[in-house]
């Protein structure tokens, strides 16, 4: 047997150790405890991904991550609809220690990115530690064993001593209760669950939404459908796309050193920096993207009413700012019309709006994004004393740092309450959690606590002094989706994503309750 079929091997076993539900008699011997913590990872998307690869490269193999659906890529893998593609610059949407020279075009497509995200698993070797096609409904915390305890949707128990739910803000689709919808006689879908196997050539379609999706999907099937209504509640702004192809990769691995590639993503990452004060701050640099917004407006509509109707009327980032020049355009095109008016219902054969029009379409397309503010939903979370998470979030989630929560021993989320942000990656953020994680990890490792609880007057005075500053931001002007029902922020980082890095760099380990290993 070679080495490497003994690691992997030895790898697999590990995994298998971790996925095994504990009898009474091995109940008993794993209160000993082994020296390194069993990790859950739950989200295979660039969050779980991420902190697989940084426990392995530390040292930590006895992890399992867990992911509901087939395969890996989490929203680059469900958001497949045309025009699909990312609006941050490839060089800083994707890992620092795993930089990318041969992206085909500055903003990638999103099969370029799933094939990145692909890649770093086989790269890193984590095939061995996915559960794919493995839904977790409920987690609870075992005080008596000190461990979490996992059912999958098999009735399957997964033990571990850290839980890491890293299921993303964008995973669960958000479709609005419109009445009559169930009355509808044509195929209608979300735009994160496209659905291929319906040809738009010809067809009378609805896109209901003007987010982020819809700004790629328009411009994407106009010229496919017979006529193509856009039905908008606000507009959004929408500024110029930068786009470019780059060369060959053979030519561009000559033509773009690594050192050329860092200073590209430093020179994106401190573009982005400065517009986030525009947001977090509201320094003048949001009129940047308000000057961008109105030149494409100006200069890329013809009809003069039209422009108006897409004209945003609230404060620039109060809504995520949409990347595109396609978008516009595309309202220049006599099969493609723009509805202002609410809708009412839906009917068998069309949609209905508050002026008593009936716009006759055989698809709708739902642009209409995520159930954001729900986190972890529908899964169930239990913590000490048998807290439920969802009752102690039903204000609107919260979490030290954007990780940690009292009564929830050795849980730490990944991409969590209050760590998006309004520009720039959100993978800085993720990779700032990773490293935070991981020493959280390595902590619990070197045997001086069993676990990890952050004091609770630690985690409000943060919660306080989140929504002080949130207050401030541009993102309690109005209703979007960084806002719970309840009026608070509970998405979005009220600062730069350089103060993120340098309050995570390392736990401050007075920040947990004191919880001395037992004898």
């Amino acid at each position: 047997m070679s080495a490497r079929t003994r690691a992997a091997c030895a790898a697999r076993a590990r995994t298998l150790r971790l996925l095994t539900a504990a009898t009474p008699k091995s109940a008993a011997r794993d209160r000993r405890r082994p020296a390194l913590p069993r990790v859950a990872i739950i989200g295979a998307g660039f969050g779980g991904i991420g902190l697989a690869i940084a426990l392995k490269r530390a040292g930590h193999h006895d992890f399992v991550v867990l992911e509901r659906a087939a395969d890996v890529g989490g929203v680059w893998r469900d958001n497949t609809y045309p025009g699909a593609a990312c609006d941050i610059p490839s060089h800083l949407y994707s890992y620092s220690f795993e930089p990318r020279r041969d992206w085909s075009r500055r903003y990638a497509s999103q099969a370029e990115i799933l094939r990145y995200l692909r890649g770093c698993v086989e790269k890193y070797g984590l095939r061995a530690h996915l559960r794919l096609d493995t839904e977790v409904e409920s987690a609870a915390f075992d005080e008596t064993d000190l461990r979490w305890r996992l059912r999958t949707g098999t009735g399957e128990i997964v033990e571990a001593d850290v839980l890491v739910p890293a299921c993303g803000q964008l995973s669960t689709p958000r479709v609005p209760p419109i009445p009559g919808a169930d009355r509808f006689t044509g195929r209608a879908f979300h735009s994160a669950r496209w659905d291929h196997d319906h040809d738009l050539t010809g067809r009378r379609v609805a896109v209901i939404g003007t987010g982020a999706s819809a700004i790629q999907i328009v411009p994407a099937i106009a010229p496919l459908t017979a006529h193509l209504t856009v039905f908008q509640r606000s507009a959004p702004y929408v500024v110029p796309r930068w786009d470019r192809v780059y060369p060959p990769p053979s030519r561009r691995a000559r033509r773009l050193p690594l050192v050329k590639q860092k200073a590209a993503r430093l020179g994106w990452w401190l573009f982005n920096e400065s517009l986030v004060s525009g947001l977090t701050r509201r320094w003048p640099t949001s009129r940047l993207t308000l000057r961008g917004s109105e030149v494409q407006l100006r200069t890329q509509l013809q009809d003069p009413e039209l422009r108006a109707k897409l004209t945003p009327r609230g404060e620039v980032g109060c809504k995520r700012v949409a990347v595109s020049s396609a978008y516009y355009p595309a309202f220049n095109r006599p099969d493609v019309a723009l509805v202002t008016e609410p809708i009412t219902e839906i009917t068998g054969t069309g949609i209905r709006t508050a002026d008593g029009a009936e716009h006759p379409v055989d698809t709708i397309v739902y642009a209409t994004g995520f159930a954001a503010t729900d986190f972890l939903a529908p899964m169930r979370v239990l913590g000490r004393g048998g807290r439920e998470l969802s009752e102690v979030w039903r204000g609107g989630a919260r979490a030290h740092l954007g990780m940690t929560v009292p009564d929830f021993p050795n849980m730490f989320l990944v991409y969590g309450p209050n760590t998006n942000i309004g520009a720039g990656s959100a993978l800085y953020m993720i990779e700032s959690q990773i490293r935070y994680i991981t020493a959280a990890v390595s902590e619990l490792a070197r045997g001086r606590r069993d676990f990890l609880e952050v004091r609770r007057d630690v985690a409000d005075a943060f919660d306080r002094e989140m929504q002080r500053r949130l207050r401030r931001t541009v993102w309690s002007s109005c209703t979007s989706w960084y806002r719970h029902d309840s009026g608070r922020v509970t998405n979005n980082w009220p600062g730069q994503t350089a103060e993120y890095r340098r309050r995570t760099s390392r736990p401050t380990w007075t920040d947990f309750r004191p919880a001395p290993r037992r004898r």
